[in-house]
């Protein structure tokens, strides 16, 4: 089939999943409905906080994104989020004739899409099992898709007897890092909103410190290899997260030693060999000084985190899992 993946710039994730919908046979177009230069990023980052400003955007990303469906003349369309884009999108996609799916890895809370919206599409896919069961109650077709782990980037290991953690600041990641720290276990944050850069602190308005050491954003070849590099590397959910982040299956993925603090994270992984739980201050500590006292041990723990990623998580096996409703 020829399929149009429409998705944000994000990570550059759309190219994962266009390759991981290749896999399957098709043939992939994209369109990344937020792209643009450094200078349209920062209207971008502005229009999602000014309401006159946000729909002079959408609209015109709107529009791009309908000219890019009628340039293709796809057979299927997914839209990855999507919720960034106006209704006339949607009616053109129906138009269109195209088998339709939507994939979002975030909470429906934190998106802007309407219920009626979301009956239009032939299946919406989300990581959160609750947000599924919320759309299906609303006569949604939904499904669970869990996020998953970019097998197709290459990366380099860069190797630290520090504990790491990438992605943003939220309080329970801020006391996990601080409590490790005290323990006089190195610790680095990677991300805007960790780091002291000025522009970072300008464009992100956290004036005030973390208390950790913290390092601006990194591409995402580069954090991989951080986090498969590290003592070990911390993923913090915290409140308000019911499916599992990208972080999770990229940690072991990349054979990170992947400290998680979600005991339901035994749906994909086994706790204790592939990956490591905790639900305490001190848990978290015993397990980083267990993997500095017996690196073997940690080491046993990325492989095997590592191979189950690859044979059941990567981004190629949930693309597998989209296309066999247009089958």
């Amino acid at each position: 089939m020829k399929v149009l993946v429409v998705s944000p710039v994000f990570h550059g994730y759309w190219q994962a999943i266009a390759a991981g919908l290749a896999v399957h046979g098709h043939e992939v177009s994209t369109h990344c409905y937020d792209a643009g230069d450094r200078r349209a990023r920062l209207r971008n980052a502005v229009a999602q906080r000014v309401s006159a400003t946000r729909a002079r955007h959408e609209s015109a990303a709107t529009d791009e994104a309908i000219a890019a469906l009628r340039r293709m003349l796809p057979d299927a369309v997914l839209v990855v989020k999507g919720d960034a884009l106006g209704s006339s999108w949607w009616d053109a996609v129906a138009r269109s004739g195209a088998r339709t799916a939507v994939w979002l890895y975030d909470e429906l809370s934190r998106m802007r899409y309407s219920v009626e919206t979301l009956r239009s599409v032939e299946r919406v896919h989300s990581y959160s099992p609750h947000d599924v069961e919320t759309l299906r109650t609303a006569g949604v077709a939904a499904a669970n898709l869990p996020d998953g782990y970019d097998s197709f980037t290459p990366f380099q290991a860069r190797r630290s007897e520090a504990v790491t953690f990438v992605g943003a600041r939220y309080p329970g990641r801020v006391h996990s890092l601080r409590v490790l720290a005290a323990r006089d276990i190195p610790v680095v944050a990677y991300g805007r909103e960790w780091s002291r850069h000025p522009w970072d602190v300008a464009r992100t308005g956290l004036w005030r410190s973390s208390g950790v050491p913290g390092r601006r954003d990194l591409p995402r070849a580069d954090y991989y290899g951080v986090m498969a590099g590290s003592l070990a590397t911390l993923n913090v959910h915290g409140d308000g997260h019911d499916g599992f982040s990208m972080r999770t299956f990229e940690a072991s993925g990349v054979g990170g030693l992947q400290l998680i603090d979600r005991p339901d994270v035994a749906r994909h992984y086994d706790v204790g060999s592939e990956c490591l739980v905790f639900t305490s201050d001190d848990e978290l500590v015993d397990h980083v000084e267990h993997a500095r006292r017996e690196p073997a041990w940690a080491d046993r723990i990325r492989a095997a985190g590592r191979e189950r990623t690859l044979a059941e998580h990567t981004l190629a096996h949930r693309m597998g899992e989209v296309q066999r409703q247009w089958a």
